[in-house]
Order: structure tokens, then C-alpha cells, then sequence
């Protein structure tokens, strides 16, 4: 649930912020009257990201065992690319967000303001399709339904919340340490859903050695306990692990936290403040 809530926060709390941005800026120059296009854009980008999810969920359903779990290994592969190309893209731009938003305001205003429903209709369904592919993923990882959507949905309620508060200059965040930490422990849950994915594609016979244990702590970390229940649901680990999953988490884990821990701690300015009049408490 966790590691849901997480990935929900930390996904809402980009697409707040974008909208913030752009709210706030028109409000500052005197274009209240574009704002709803700017709804409209976030409207769409939350429909089509329950769309997105809703297909996840029910597209398989009639599909043999071993096509479900082809579909979900590669599905989930592929969300632990999109999180991982997330988490460094925020790092490397989140300090220039404000400016990028900005300059792509006043090209559209240029144009007569209706391309900002594209602008924050791609801002927001971007995030909104990457939380939906991952949180299906870490569903499917966990084997509950429940709990993980529960979690995912704090995080969202979260994020909107957060982002009011910005807007209010009613709070005070640095925004480079929060996305640092988060991603930071955003990387070891990709670690265990792409361990996830190898496991679905070895029972879909594509890839081999399923029956190859790199370890079974089973006996002491029973996946019915409440601390192999609190494991999986955090960062997905499996108490019988094959050598192909147990690998593909080092080769992924190490190099990934490495450079992400690397780039992260590297000279750079001080972050820009994420506030054109309004969201003055998001350093």
C-alpha cells in the first residue's frame, strides 16, 4: 500500500504542480478567461488515464494463463522504464518546469490561447498514464486489489491537496530534496516490479528457469505473515526468488541508484521556485 501511495503522491504532485504553473500565470497576466481550457485539458487526461487503467484491468479477461502473464511481464517491463526515465527526467528539469510552462503559454497565447487544453491535456495524461501502467503493475505484484488502489488514491487525494496548498502559499516545500528521496526509493519498488515482470514472462515459458531458486526464505518470511505481507506490499520482494529475477534486480538496482545518487548530488544552482504569483511556498 506504501509503495502505491508513493507513486500516486509523487505522480499527482508533478501534474499539481503543472497545473499550478499554468493556473497561476494565467491569473497573473489577466487571462482568467483561458482557464477553462486548461480544465478541459486536465479533464480529458484524467478520463482517458481511468480509460488507460480500466483496459489494463479487464483486457485480458478470456486470455489463457499463459497470455495473461506474457501481457503483464511485458506490461510491467515497460512501467519500470517509463518510472525509471521519470524519475531522472524530474531530477534533471525540475528546476527549469516553471520557464519550460511559461514559454509554452506564451506560444499558444501568440496563437489566440486555444492549444493550452494540449498543453495541459499532454502535461497531465502523461503522469496520469504512467501512474495507471504502474499501479496495475504493482497490483498484479502483490496480488491484492484492494489495498494498492486504496493506496494510489491517498496518494492522488494527497497530491491535489498539496497542490492547493501551493497555490494558497499556504506551504513551504523543497521540491528538489522531496523528488530526490522519493525517487530514490521510487527506484527500489521498480526493482521489485521489474523482478515481478521476469517471474510472469519465466511462467509464460518465455523466459527459462522458473524452478531455479536463487533463495527460499519461505520458512522464515512466510508471504502470509504481516512482515511478508508489509515486504511485498512495499517493495515486492518474494520470499522464493529465481537466480533470473534475483539478477535482473542487482543489474537494474545497482547502475540505476547509482547514477540516480550521482546526478542527484551534483553541484547545480538552487532550484527555481515553482511560483510565478501565487505559489510562493514551493521552493
Amino acid at each position: 500500500m506504501f509503495a502505491n501511495y508513493l507513486i500516486g503522491l509523487r505522480e499527482g504532485l508533478e501534474a499539481a504542480l503543472v497545473v499550478v504553473i499554468l493556473v497561476a500565470y494565467l491569473v497573473k497576466i489577466g487571462r482568467k478567461d483561458l482557464l477553462p481550457g486548461i480544465w478541459c485539458g486536465v479533464s480529458l487526461a484524467a478520463a482517458l488515464s481511468l480509460g488507460f487503467g480500466a483496459l489494463l484491468t479487464y483486457g485480458t479477461h478470456g486470455l489463457t494463463f499463459e497470455a495473461q502473464e506474457a501481457i503483464g511481464g511485458s506490461l510491467s517491463i515497460i512501467a519500470v522504464g517509463l518510472v525509471t526515465w521519470m524519475v531522472f527526467w524530474m531530477a534533471r528539469t525540475a528546476k527549469n518546469l516553471r520557464g519550460e510552462l511559461h514559454g509554452q503559454v506564451d506560444r499558444h497565447l501568440a496563437a489566440g490561447g486555444k492549444g493550452l487544453v494540449v498543453v495541459a491535456f499532454l502535461a497531465v495524461g502523461r503522469e496520469g498514464l504512467e501512474t495507471a501502467l504502474f499501479i496495475w503493475s504493482a497490483v498484479q505484484a502483490t496480488g491484492q486489489t484492494t489495498q494498492p488502489i486504496l493506496g494510489a488514491a491517498l496518494g492522488l487525494t494527497s497530491a491535489v491537496v498539496l497542490g492547493w496548498m501551493f497555490y494558497r502559499g499556504m506551504l513551504r516545500i523543497n521540491l528538489s530534496m522531496f523528488f530526490t528521496w522519493t525517487g530514490g526509493m521510487l527506484i527500489i519498488v521498480a526493482a521489485g516490479v521489474l523482478s515481478y515482470g521476469i517471474h510472469d514472462l519465466q511462467e509464460a515459458g518465455i523466459l527459462p528457469g522458473l524452478g531455479n531458486l536463487m533463495f527460499d526464505v519461505s520458512a522464515a518470511v512466510p508471504p502470509s505473515s504481516w512482515y511478508g505481507t508489509l515486504l511485498k506490499g512495499t517493495v515486492n520482494f518474494s520470499p522464493a526468488t529465481t537466480w533470473l529475477e534475483g539478477i535482473a534486480w542487482l543489474a537494474y538496482t545497482i547502475p540505476t541508484m547509482t547514477l540516480f545518487i550521482r546526478q542527484s548530488t551534483r553541484r547545480r544552482p538552487a532550484p527555481a521556485s515553482v511560483q510565478p504569483r501565487i505559489p510562493q511556498g514551493v521552493q
